[in-house]
């Protein structure tokens, strides 16, 4: 199934219509004839942008292909949240990679945080980052899951920035009866996800990179010489790096089997007024249940509330989004029973089987990152940068990513999404429960 966002409005960046918080650049030039360059990276998002100017800083001419805009997809649509650690969890990678792989990868999860932060200064980034995330606690076992949590981080991989928090302490951060405790870590925190991507663009092109909107890759032809076409031009490059995600498609058919493009929803309030959101969110940290279909949601910079959670995975935006989405942050803070949604928007984020990130090449100058299964906000960040190193022929960091083992989705074209439907209803149960 070809995946399309039904508008590119969001809070975000909304349509002509209406004010948004992101002021959109000016239009890039789709490519127009032929070309040759060492490195075509394919896809706009935080990964591409940041891959582009991590190898144009190592004096690579890069040409970056981008389907429609800069940020148009996860990276620029997403809930905003920088989070240390990777999706899959460290048991499970243990159990993949052994336990000095999965110290690796969890040490470059908090390298990717820093690097985050380090882009924003190093390149001015406005995109009002703020630090400080929290994980909550929504029933009693989510307590000694959170306690445990905090014991594995210290013990085992020295991450002691976290910290638990008991009801009462965890008033100073999200005042809501739902919540028994969390889990606080300050090197986290939460930004404007648009804002960011675009900054990352801008400063990839301040390095000499080329950027090309509205340039869909339609195909490539591999080897010592890669042709990269597009509707209206041809690349030809020594390397090929592929940042599609959830819509590399027919480009890399091995790729899209592995990973499935997973919906999820996002609503932002009219502005609430600094005084309002501050009784609610007080420290301004980032907040996320640790259900497996979870809620988060923070504050916004002009004093909204964005609100995230629900998933779809038949790839359809469910009914009443807006109204379903105030329900649910209704239940979490009864006080904006009256607050009005002011936007509701969707995207796809890309999930692998083992919620694990997917690296790898699919020919000796051919890469690929992908599958970073909501965690990737700051996690692709580093990925550009772990690229950029392996077509320079530095390949042991990213060659860590790239030996998690991988499976495609069982049920092929067709039926792969039913059969993943019919799994999760056990999840949404459990959460129920």
């Amino acid at each position: 199934m070809r995946l399309t966002y039904p508008s590119a409005s969001s809070y975000y960046a909304a349509g002509n219509s209406v004010a948004a918080s992101a002021v959109a650049p000016a239009q890039r030039a789709p490519l127009q004839g032929d070309l040759k360059t060492d490195v075509v990276v394919l896809g706009g998002g935080i990964a591409g942008c940041s891959a582009a100017l991590h190898l144009s800083k190592r004096g690579y001419r890069v040409a970056l292909l981008e389907a429609h805009t800069v940020g148009y997809g996860a990276s620029g649509r997403s809930g905003g949240q920088t989070i240390f650690g990777l999706a899959a969890g460290q048991k499970a990678l243990t159990a993949e990679v052994g336990r000095d792989d999965a110290r690796r990868l969890f040490d470059m999860s908090i390298e990717a945080l820093d690097l985050t932060q380090s882009l924003i200064s190093e390149y001015s980034i406005d995109c009002d980052y703020r630090p400080n995330h929290v994980h909550v606690a929504t029933k009693p076992r989510h307590l000694k899951e959170l306690d445990d949590w905090v014991r594995e981080l210290h013990e085992v991989y020295d991450y002691r920035s976290v910290r638990l928090l008991n009801r009462e302490e965890l008033q100073a951060h999200v005042r809501s009866e739902r919540y028994l405790g969390g889990l606080i870590d300050p090197r986290s925190g939460h930004l404007h996800p648009l804002k960011f991507t675009q900054g990352v663009a801008r400063a990839a092109e301040a390095a000499g990179a080329a950027i090309f909107e509205h340039s869909e890759v339609l195909r490539y032809e591999d080897g010592a010489e890669i042709a990269v076409q597009t509707p209206h031009g041809t690349v030809r490059c020594a390397n090929l790096v592929l940042c599609g995600n959830a819509y590399i498609g027919a480009v890399a058919p091995l790729l899209a089997r592995r990973i499935l493009g997973v919906g999820t929803y996002v609503i932002a309030t009219e502005p609430l007024g600094e005084d309002r959101v501050r009784a609610l969110l007080p420290s301004n940290a980032a907040i996320a249940d640790i259900n497996w279909i979870l809620d988060y949601f923070r504050r916004s910079a002009d004093h909204r509330l964005l609100f995230g959670g629900r998933v779809s995975y038949s790839a359809l935006q469910p009914p009443n989004l807006a109204e379903s989405m105030r329900r649910r942050m209704v239940r979490i803070f009864p006080a904006l029973r009256d607050a009005k949604v002011a936007y509701a928007w969707g995207g796809f984020l890309d999930i692998t089987m083992s919620r694990a990130p997917n690296f790898g090449r699919l020919a000796p100058n051919v890469f690929y990152m992908q599958g970073f299964s909501g965690h990737g906000m700051s996690l692709t960040g580093l990925a550009g940068k772990l690229v950029a190193e392996a077509v320079a022929g530095t390949a042991e960091r990213f060659d860590v990513f790239a030996r998690i083992p991988h499976r495609d989705f069982p049920g092929g074209r067709l039926f792969r999404r039913p059969s993943l439907m019919t799994a999760m209803m056990y999840y949404r149960i459990r959460d129920l429960l």
